[in-house]
């Protein structure tokens, strides 16, 4: 049924009262027509019974039933709410009479002139004042009200019917009387609001009876409007009564604009709700990446932090290799993910603040600086991993270098001292002649000699072996044992060989016979035996380079070498002409020669033979030397290559952040325009991601050849990538200012020319091309747009207020973005909670609670289980079962409490 309450309390003026003053003054002689009274009899007795009801009631003869006052005065209080003043119970006809007067009392007092229509002209039960009295009051409580385009009561209903039955083919209202007569007006009205209940394409013209039966009995069964008038009524009657028609068609307009009502309100909250649930669902999305990419940064950390050592440089390589894996293929789709997280919190935050609504605050840990401080910790542990591997792998060189070097000298140092231990106590001096003696003594002081020569050597193994220790060897165990051997049988060897030498001595005295050519020989080959043996060390030794200084040092040094061996083959030939003089004196003088030199070991033939040895590794180490300079070479020029290339990139990155700055704060033309120039010098920039790679390719070789040094370029690939992904995220992060300063324009309705203004203003006052403001330079900004800011109390406090807007973290800095939302605050107007409340109170009727039924009926199922799913229980006196709280639920989309 229709609630006239709150449109009763207002008294009529104007038009409404001009027209209800022409309807007043009607023609009493119409009503003898006998057609037309029993169309108004039967209107007016249904329209009366439809409120009567409320009240438990009725009436069967619209004359004889008001003529006491009663049902009357009951009338008037269903239909306008109020309550009337309390009536007589008297059966006698003045108390009938006072009743009447006080409804008409009541009519009079709502602006309402009854003209000829007295208390005593209904008390005796005259119909046509009946009527007419029963007329007015459905004009003034259910016609007046009605207003379209600034016209009322009959002009406005049927300005409101024409509107309405415009589509529908055989339809034509211009009047109350014969545009109704056959049926399709009715049946029109209510397909448009409820096009489920009427198939109007089977009705027909030429069928009048069926279509006003059809409208009248559906809008009795489906929209709780009485049937006042019967189908014959309308048909037999040359000109339908005007004031029937009117009544019954007010009561579609009644049924009809609540709905619509409704509808409003509906949509109005499904808008405020759509909004809601997309805002939760990039809520949801953005905790879900934060979350993912936190996990990963916390799973790669320790991977990175990891420091276990390997044994040999292939290990180490390995791990370098899955260093470059991790670097190339499993962090590029992460710094994307960065990127874009930024991007959706940037996102979701202006939403936010277009739709009226809280900022979104991430759970804790997952703020955007959360995130970029973990992902500078990320940054942080690779560069620390990738120096800890090049580090490793240098440090494994050296240790096989040393290794190799130390067991190489032990295995000549044990080669030598084979056998030394032997010799040095057998006692072979006493069974001697004196010149065996002294050739004894002679052999033992060049054996001394020997000795002492070889304590640099045993002194070189003690000394790498140290260095093996202190660069954490794997195999130092093995190193320290065979280095302990040696010392200890070094010690021994000296113990014994000062033992020897003082038997010797004790029978020296005895012994003097010696021969001169044999002990000069044997001081002479000794030395030069050891020359050769360390010549030819040296020129096995291994050799590790970085660069071509090193490598042409090694080269001048063996140039070097090679200058002496003309010298040294004259000593060469010196010794060996020693024993051929002997030879040759032996021959003179017939001595026969018992054996070897007494005084050396060394023979003319092993001096001869190491000489050809030494010789025939001269231009191996000469091949090698070149190998490893050629070597060298090359890698200088990788390292020009890297360098060229380093220095372009280095160079276009640096240019392009300058002018990618230069941009964002020049921009001119259209947001649109400037968005597709920004995203065209996006596609400008990544266009360049060849020249990355080839770097990329370069670095990888350089990496590969253990380059570890460049001085063609101060760029390391480190700060390359660094400072490309800079100016990637630099680009999408301008990119992204655009897109939501067009969604500000068109969710605030701010014009182009506004946000120019606005830019150039905040352009004016960012002296620095920052992109954003300090305090003063923001309040010069705020003055020069005319906000009283000065330095006073009240500017202070105004600027305080302010600031806690664009600034709520108190950085004490001003974005763009920001200044662009405050001003579009400023400008325009949002939903607000009052709104969305008034919303749910109409579909509620009035009530301060809502049911889930009203939900489902009114709101698209999944809002409505959305709303019920978040709405509290209702607690107030006069809650029901299942009652919703509908209030706190929409302050709570407003951030004004919590669901």
């Amino acid at each position: 049924m229709v609630d006239y309450h709150a449109a009763n309390n207002q008294s009529s003026a104007g038009g409404v009262q001009t027209y209800m003053e022409q309807e007043n003054d009607w023609d009493r002689d119409l009503l003898l027509d006998p057609a037309w009274e029993k169309q108004q009899r039967k209107t007016f007795t249904a329209w009366c019974n439809s409120h009567l009801r409320k009240a438990g009631t009725q009436i069967e003869n619209i004359e004889e039933d008001f003529r006491d006052g009663l049902k009357l005065m009951l009338l008037l209080e269903v239909i306008s709410g109020e309550r009337l003043p309390k009536p007589e119970r008297g059966k006698m006809r003045v108390h009938k009479i006072n009743n009447v007067n006080k409804a008409l009392d009541f009519i009079a007092s709502k602006g309402v002139k009854l003209v000829s229509i007295g208390a005593e002209e209904i008390v005796d039960g005259n119909a046509k004042m009946t009527l007419g009295m029963i007329w007015t009051i459905i004009l003034r409580f259910a016609i007046q009200d009605i207003s379209v385009e600034e016209t009322s009561a009959k002009e406005g209903l049927l300005l409101w019917c024409q509107r309405k039955t415009a589509p529908y083919k055989n339809v034509n209202v211009q009047n109350f009387h014969i545009s109704w007569k056959d049926g399709l007006a009715f049946n029109a009205l209510i397909h448009r609001h409820r096009p489920d209940l009427i198939d109007y394409d089977s009705l027909r013209k030429d069928d009048p009876v069926t279509n006003l039966n059809n409208a009248f009995e559906v809008a009795e069964k489906h929209l709780d409007i009485p049937k006042m008038l019967d189908a014959e009524d309308i048909v037999n009657t040359a000109r339908p009564d005007e004031k029937a028609i009117m009544t019954y068609v007010s009561s579609f307009y009644h049924a009809f604009s609540g709905a619509q009502k409704a509808e409003t309100a509906a949509n109005r909250i499904c808008k405020v709700l759509a909004v809601n649930q997309e805002n939760e669902q990039m809520m949801e999305d953005y905790e879900k990446l934060a979350s993912e990419l936190l996990e990963w940064i916390r799973r790669t950390i320790p991977w990175l932090e990891n420091r276990t050592q390997e044994k040999t440089v292939q290990d180490m390589q390995a791990k370098q290799e899955d260093f470059r894996d991790y670097r190339c293929v499993h962090k590029p789709p992460k710094v994307q993910e960065k990127c874009q997280l930024e991007i959706s919190f940037n996102t979701l935050q202006t939403k936010l603040r277009l739709s009226n609504r809280p900022a979104f605050m991430p759970s804790e840990g997952r703020m955007v600086s959360d995130i970029n401080g973990a992902w500078h910790t990320l940054e942080g542990a690779e560069k620390g991993y990738e120096e800890w591997i090049l580090s490793e792998i240098r440090r494994l060189e050296r240790l096989e270098h040393l290794a190799e070097k130390f067991h190489q000298k032990a295995a000549i140092h044990e080669s030598w001292t084979d056998g030394k231990e032997a010799m040095l106590t057998q006692k072979d001096y006493e069974t001697s002649t004196l010149s065996e003696v002294k050739a004894l003594l002679r052999k033992h002081e060049a054996f001394e000699s020997d000795l002492a020569a070889h304590q640099d050597r045993v002194e070189q193994i003690a000394a790498i072996a140290q260095e093996l220790n202190e660069l954490d060897y794997y195999d130092s165990a093995s190193v320290n044992a065979r280095c302990q051997k040696i010392c200890d049988q070094w010690d021994v060897l000296g113990a014994l060989t000062q033992s020897r030498k003082e038997s010797l001595e004790r029978t020296e005295k005895q012994l003097e016979s010696i021969d001169e050519l044999y002990l000069e020989y044997a001081k002479r080959a000794a030395p030069f035996n050891n020359w050769m043996e360390g010549a030819m060390e040296d020129l096995q030794d291994m050799f590790i380079v970085h660069n071509i200084e090193e490598i042409q040092g090694l080269i001048t040094a063996h140039e070097q070498f090679k200058s002496t061996l003309a010298e040294a083959n004259k000593e060469r030939e010196a010794i060996q002409a020693i024993q051929a003089e002997v030879q040759k004196i032996a021959q003179s003088n017939g001595i026969k020669l018992s054996g070897a030199n007494p005084y050396t070991t060394i023979t003319p033939e092993s001096i001869d033979n190491k000489w050809e040895k030494a010789m025939d590794m001269v231009p191996l180490r000469d091949n090698a030397l070149q190998d490893e300079l050629n070597k060298q070479n090359s890698n200088d020029t990788l390292r020009a290559k890297f360098a060229t290339q380093a220095n372009t990139v280095g160079a276009y990155i640096q240019a392009k952040m300058e002018e990618i700055g230069r941009i964002s704060i020049e921009m001119n033309g259209t947001l649109e325009d400037q968005l597709t120039n920004l995203r065209e010098y996006q596609k400008t920039i990544m266009s360049y991601m060849p020249e990355i790679n080839t770097l990329e390719g370069y670095h990888q070789l350089i990496q590969e050849a253990l380059i570890f040094d460049n001085q063609y370029t101060s760029y390391t690939m480190e700060h390359l990538r660094v400072g490309w992904e800079q100016l990637l995220t630099t680009i999408a992060r301008t990119i992204n200012e655009v897109e939501n300063q067009i969604l500000t324009r068109d969710a605030k309705g701010i014009s182009q020319e506004q946000l120019q203004e606005y830019r150039a203003s905040f352009n004016h006052f960012d002296k620095d091309h920052s992109g954003a403001l300090m305090a003063e330079e923001f309040k010069a900004c705020l003055i020069s747009l005319g906000y009283d800011v000065e330095n006073d109390k009240q500017g202070d406090s105004e600027f305080s207020r302010i600031m806690g807007i664009v600034d709520p973290n108190g950085s004490g800095a001003v974005t763009f973005q920001a200044f662009i939302d405050f001003m579009s605050r400023e400008t325009t107007d949002t939903d607000t909670a009052d709104q969305v409340i008034a919303s749910f109170k109409i579909l509620a009727a009035d009530k301060n609670f809502i049911t889930a039924d009203e939900l489902r009926r009114e709101l698209p199922p999944d809002q409505a289980e959305y709303c019920i799913a978040r709405m509290a229980p209702y607690t107030g006196p006069d809650a029901i079962p299942g009652a919703l709280d509908y209030m706190s639920f929409s302050t709570a989309l407003y951030g004004e409490s919590d669901l």
